[in-house]
């Protein structure tokens, strides 16, 4: 549509510019205001960063940011951010960005002229008052390339077509705003519907293929992180769903130590009688700076040597002389998938030494590759947005910074760290917590199913202890 920037547009706008999510507000058009270099000035200058998009009548789309405001300076202005743009030629998408060379000359601010880009100039508008001519207005400049910006090897003629017949030229200006949700979502995924909601619990219930050769009927997840992040709480959330009413079967909330002081091997049923779904949620004492679980006794359990109910005890670690010791797990007894399960809301506060802990069992983890996930909760609580719509999530920008940090934090891949939000304040189920929930979970399975094929094609990749 001539005049208007697509999402897409937006996007690659966006990720151009950098940093936070942006919103674009639309503070100057010629056709709306008047092509009348005063105008332009009294309803730019002094907005801060600001996008000036122009439309050719050929359908090329072309234009300049800067991330210093207008001011009618009257003299060049450095921006050492600023660049050119295409967007389209001729109708087609051409993403194409001419970064500023050194950055003395980004713009030429005076005001007596309409935005220019560039010494001499690279991305000229207009020094006067133009009246529009039919459908266009002519400009008195155009394109005068390779002055202050690098427009690599292509013409004039290639971004506004050779000629100054411009339809449209609109000012944005630029808010960094953390909150705002983003032009496109950072992770893709279905409209959140009964639909999905059907799908996933369908896929979870069937895509994961037992392996009868070596009598793995489930896949058996070890939920693992600090006390209070929510691991007995994402149990309660997945069985809830699947019994259709909330649930609190494992013991969960908030407490200076863990609730939890019993390795649990916890099976999720629709119903009394019916079998347990394919997969196992395996339960175990939240992580203490001072006590607790340590590397040493979580290596025992991915490899399976900690019976089901075992009572942990800080002053006696688990060992092979410990009573119940499982001497000679099979596949189906071990560990097919870690999820650390980490409060989104207090990781900017992680202590060091709970860090440190965590990284020397990620270490003893990775002798036995297994693949590692993190389940990140209580996002809600990290954007506004979210809390107030969960289905929001992949469209706030907060909610991806927070994925990219912790990403960085574990050393895990952004496809790895899996934002949620459990079942604690709500008397009834909700199907956006559900469905966010059901796309962790799925993708654990998916996960669990890859490492236990890649131990069809290598049985000695269980190197545990």
């Amino acid at each position: 549509m001539a005049g208007q920037l697509s999402r897409k547009e937006k996007v690659q706008l966006e990720q151009w510019i950098g940093e936070e999510a942006k919103v674009f507000k639309l503070i100057y058009s010629i056709n709306r205001d008047g092509c009348n270099p005063a105008t332009f000035h009294q309803l730019c200058n002094n907005k801060g960063p600001t996008v000036t998009v122009l439309y050719n009548t050929d359908g090329s789309v072309f234009g300049g940011y800067t991330s210093i405001p207008w001011r009618s300076s009257n003299n060049y202005q450095a921006d050492y951010k600023a660049f050119l743009f295409r967007l389209r030629y001729s109708g087609q998408t051409k993403y194409t960005k001419f970064p500023v060379k050194g950055g003395n000359n980004a713009i030429y601010d005076h005001q007596s002229l309409g935005p220019f880009f560039g010494a001499g100039y690279d991305l000229g508008t207009f020094n006067t008052v133009l009246n529009k001519s039919g459908d266009y207005f002519t400009f008195t400049h155009g394109l005068i390339i390779n002055n202050s910006y690098d427009f690599r090897n292509i013409q004039a003629q290639e971004i506004n077509n050779g000629h100054l017949k411009i339809a449209e030229l609109k000012v944005y200006k630029i808010i960094d705003d953390p909150y705002a949700l983003l032009v496109e979502p950072w992770r893709s995924m279905s409209e959140w519907n009964p639909l999905l909601l059907d799908k996933l619990m369908h896929d979870v219930r069937q895509k994961f293929v037992p392996l009868g050769k070596h009598n793995v009927s489930q896949a058996k997840i070890l939920l693992i992180g600090p006390v209070g992040a929510g691991k007995s709480s994402f149990f309660n959330t997945i069985n809830s769903i699947f019994r259709g009413h909330m649930t609190s079967q494992a013991c969960s909330g908030s407490a200076e130590h863990s609730l939890t002081t019993k390795y649990r091997m916890y099976q999720v049923r629709s119903n009394p009688t019916s079998m347990p779904l394919p997969f196992c949620l395996c339960d175990t004492q939240g992580l203490e700076e001072a006590q607790g679980l340590d590397a040493h006794e979580v290596s025992f359990i991915i490899g399976g040597n900690v019976p089901d109910g075992y009572q942990f005890n800080p002053s006696v670690p688990f060992s092979q002389e410990t009573p119940g010791y499982i001497k000679a797990p099979s596949l189906k007894d071990m560990i097919h998938c870690i999820a650390f399960v980490l409060d989104g809301s207090t990781v900017d506060v992680l202590p060091e030494k709970m860090l440190e802990k965590m990284k020397a069992i990620q270490a003893k983890m990775n002798q036995s590759n297994v693949p590692q996930v993190v389940l990140l909760t209580k996002v809600d609580k990290v954007c506004h947005n979210v809390e107030h719509d969960l289905s929001l999530i992949f469209k706030s920008g907060l909610i991806a910074n927070l994925v990219d940090k912790v990403s960085q934090i574990m050393g895990l891949p952004r496809g790895h760290v899996l934002p949620i939000k459990n079942y604690e304040k709500e008397l009834e189920l909700d199907i956006n917590v559900s469905i966010l929930s059901l796309l962790a979970l799925r993708q654990i399975l998916r996960f669990s199913q890859d490492f236990l094929f890649n131990f069809l094609d290598n049985p000695d990749i269980l190197g545990i202890h």
